[in-house]
């Protein structure tokens, strides 16, 4: 029926045909797109007892891609282990991370064995996932008094030309004001978290940014074409940029917090 609102079964569809644009491209990926602060990283693990906030604490970060966000936990001293379903985006990693351990798996089937971890983060993949069957996989893999982190950068839209850019290039990852993430019943929401932070670009690269995104790939050419000569038109003619010339795209860094809610609150103090 026209007009009709996609049901549950179609969105899960979709959402896997977008995912599968990012199985391969992990040298294009990780060239443009943005890292994650590390005070991202510091404050995940803030205020956390036991294993999970012990430096050298065993953390999945899972769809991991080409290591963004495992490189911030590196870092911080954390053993990562990184599981993509891309074979591609995971060479990619082991090649700026040559000590990570990369298993080839997704939030719904991990391939990782129960109890092995201290923490689990999901950065920029959450939204690819079935919540309820992700919840599942990552509540199993997890240690009592474990914890989740749901991780989004997203580009900071309360910025005029900033919130102009995002709508040409169609980045979907802007979240709504209020938006929480779904999990199922075996967490329990603890605390958001925002970084505000710029990553350096010139016009150039926020044209191949916009190649990076799932909507540009999954596109036809003549909307990519498109794209572009809008991008071109805005960045050049509108705003006046020049070839070359140096610029700072803001970011947003949201994060969130889960506990295990069979392990009640217990190992975790409040800020």
């Amino acid at each position: 029926m026209t007009g009709a609102t996609p049901g549950p079964r179609l969105e899960a569809v979709r959402r896997r045909e977008l995912a599968r644009s990012y199985e391969a491209g992990g040298e294009h990926y990780d060239r443009i797109r943005p890292g994650y602060p590390q005070e991202a990283v510091r404050w995940l693990f803030t205020g956390i007892e036991g294993p999970a906030g012990a430096p050298g604490a065993e953390v999945a970060d899972v769809g991991a891609g080409t290591g963004k966000y495992t490189r911030p936990l590196v870092s911080a001293g954390y053993r990562a282990t990184a599981v993509d379903p891309s074979a591609d985006m995971l060479r990619q990693l082991q090649q700026s991370l040559p000590g990570v351990e990369t298993v080839v798996g997704t939030a719904e089937s991990t391939g990782l064995p129960s109890s092995s971890m201290d923490a689990v983060t999901v950065a920029q993949a959450w939204h690819w996932c079935d919540p309820l069957a992700a919840s599942t996989e990552l509540a199993r893999i997890l240690r009592p008094g474990g914890i989740l982190g749901l991780i989004w950068n997203q580009l900071d839209v309360s910025v005029p030309w900033v919130h102009r850019y995002s709508r040409i290039i169609h980045a979907g990852d802007v979240l709504r004001p209020g938006f929480r993430p779904v999990v199922g019943p075996e967490f329990v929401p603890d605390a958001p978290h925002t970084a505000h932070w710029s990553q350096p670009m010139t016009p150039e690269d926020l044209m191949e940014l916009a190649k990076s995104r799932s909507y540009y790939l999954s596109a036809s050419e003549p909307v990519r074409r498109k794209v572009l000569a809008n991008l071109t038109w805005y960045l050049f003619d509108h705003l006046g940029h020049h070839p070359g010339e140096p610029l700072e795209l803001p970011y947003l860094t949201l994060s969130w917090r889960m506990l295990r809610a069979n392990a009640g609150a217990e190992g975790v103090q409040r800020p």
